[in-house]
């Protein structure tokens, strides 16, 4: 009785934060249907007086706001990609893992499975980065999301905002919402700017449509404000081939710590996130190379030279990027969640 009593507060709860985990993109949603009224009605439709100023204002509008709402769709809706099978212990060997008791045999099963897998990352200690909680070998660059409650491939970090994880799946998405937001509030508060002195000069008379035209603009750009800066930090991650983790915890190799292991420069590094067809780097669109599970790195001469290391690579010549290489057989195992 005890135990199911727990059970059912324990479902609640859960059920509690997932209602709650909708809360900011409920926000969000509001603040952007209500920046939809105020500029569309109070300012288009009752403010502005020109027609053709009126259909300017308008086409333009909602041009960005399709790709602003598209994007954030898209962001919120795409699923994080887990990893695929080969990378889990099979029900046969997750039972031998789960009632072996000796932890060396535990270890020599974990190191077996690692070396039929492309994983070239490692642990702060050099050990094969296992979640314990998922029961599988983490790809490089894979992190397991304790909001989510699973492991992601490229995590980069769970966004309340959009209450998803972002991470292989949907980054590109999520960099382009970051950039039509940025669009859209710009494209506000230039347009708003010179209604706005004429209602502080009292030049209009509308005091309804004042207190919406006045706000938008404060609206406006306190957001912009604030995008630009996550958005201009994202820009900086993708020119160096990073994620949110990986910028704060340098990823570890076999070979050891290498902040640029995965940098191949510049353009390189662009087509990694939005592919190599420059005709879908604006749209919403899947285009994103690989299957997110392994990724092209550094050759292993260049990331061991100690003056090449601390370089960032701007040519786009074949020796800079390498195969996978072999996987080490003396490899030792600590779980990470």
């Amino acid at each position: 009785m005890r135990r199911s009593w727990k059970m059912a507060l324990s479902g609640g709860l859960r059920c509690c934060r997932r209602v709650l985990s909708w809360v900011p993109v409920l926000v969000i949603v509001l603040v952007v249907l209500w920046s939809y009224y105020a500029y569309v009605f109070e300012l288009c439709l009752v403010t502005v007086l020109s027609p053709a100023e009126k259909v300017i204002y308008l086409i333009f509008y909602h041009a960005i706001f399709v790709f602003f709402t598209w994007t954030y769709w898209k962001s919120i809706f795409t699923l994080p990609q887990q990893p695929n099978q080969k990378f889990h212990l099979s029900y046969s060997d997750k039972e031998r893992y789960e009632n072996e008791e000796r932890p060396e045999v535990q270890k020599q099963m974990l190191i077996d499975m690692a070396k039929k897998l492309p994983v070239y990352t490692r642990t702060g200690s050099g050990a094969v980065r296992f979640c314990d909680r998922c029961h599988l070998i983490k790809p490089d660059r894979c992190h397991h999301c304790s909001v989510c409650a699973m492991c992601v491939l490229k995590m980069d970090h769970h966004c309340p905002w959009v209450n998803n994880c972002i991470g292989f799946s949907n980054y590109k998405f999520f960099l382009q919402f970051l950039a039509y937001s940025v669009l859209y509030c710009l494209y506000i508060a230039t347009t708003v700017f010179n209604y706005f002195i004429k209602y502080w000069r009292g030049e209009l008379p509308s005091v309804h449509s004042k207190f919406h035209v006045l706000f938008l603009l404060f609206v406006a750009c306190m957001f912009f404000v604030s995008l630009v800066i996550l958005f201009g930090y994202h820009c900086w991650l993708v020119s160096r081939n990073k994620t949110t983790l990986e910028a704060f915890c340098t990823p570890v190799f076999t070979s050891g710590p290498e902040k640029n292991g995965f940098n191949l420069g510049v353009i390189k590094n662009i087509q990694q996130v939005f592919g190599d067809n420059k005709k879908f780097w604006l749209i919403p669109i899947g285009s994103s190379p690989g299957d997110g599970h392994s990724f092209p790195m550094r050759s292993v001469n260049e990331s061991q030279n100690p003056l090449l290391a601390n370089e960032e690579p701007w040519e786009d010549n074949e020796d800079e990027t390498r195969g996978y290489p072999e996987a080490s057989s003396s490899l030792t195992v600590e779980t990470e969640t």
